[in-house]
């Protein structure tokens, strides 16, 4: 008899746990898997998707049109599937060089731009076959400029 006033009180328990709901870990959103892709920015045309997650980091590397350098952007992906930028490094400051994002500092020959904290929902830029450089993705090349059409306005987008 006891057993069974055991039995039927976990029973209880259980379902009560189930009617109310027990606190778990949100697994909507973080371990669904994440795409980083690049689209043609007017007609929807999907040129590369890898997949992605929170946390990877995005390399996007470029040439200032007028200064002719170099420009580093490093971004990384948020639980809110957004790019976050945290860093930009460049060799000489030029036309349109933000001076005062984030933490400034010069080492072996570049200037450092750190703890910049802009969130993006997506990158959209002109592509050039010779300023875009390349786009990579937690340390591996993703795609090159001169890999996506010439003189086409993209996106690139984190998504599920």
């Amino acid at each position: 008899m006891k057993s069974n006033t055991a039995i039927a009180f976990l029973v209880a328990v259980v379902i009560a746990a189930l009617l109310i709901g027990i606190p778990r870990a949100d697994t909507t959103s973080v371990n669904l898997p994440l795409y980083l892709r690049i689209y043609d920015w007017k007609t929807g045309e999907l040129y590369v998707e890898t997949q992605a997650k929170v946390g990877s980091v995005l390399f996007f590397g470029w040439m200032h049109s007028l200064e002719k350098i170099p420009w580093n952007e490093y971004y990384h992906v948020d639980e809110n599937f957004e790019l976050v930028l945290d860093a930009i490094t460049f060799p000489a400051f030029g036309a349109g060089i933000p001076e005062n994002k984030g933490r400034c500092y010069i080492e072996n020959g570049l200037i450092h731009m750190v703890e910049i904290g802009q969130v993006f929902k997506e990158l959209v830029w002109l592509n050039s076959h010779t300023a875009t450089r390349e786009i990579e993705l937690d340390g591996r090349q993703v795609t090159k400029g001169s890999q996506l059409p010439h003189q086409v306005c993209l996106r690139l987008i984190i998504e599920k």
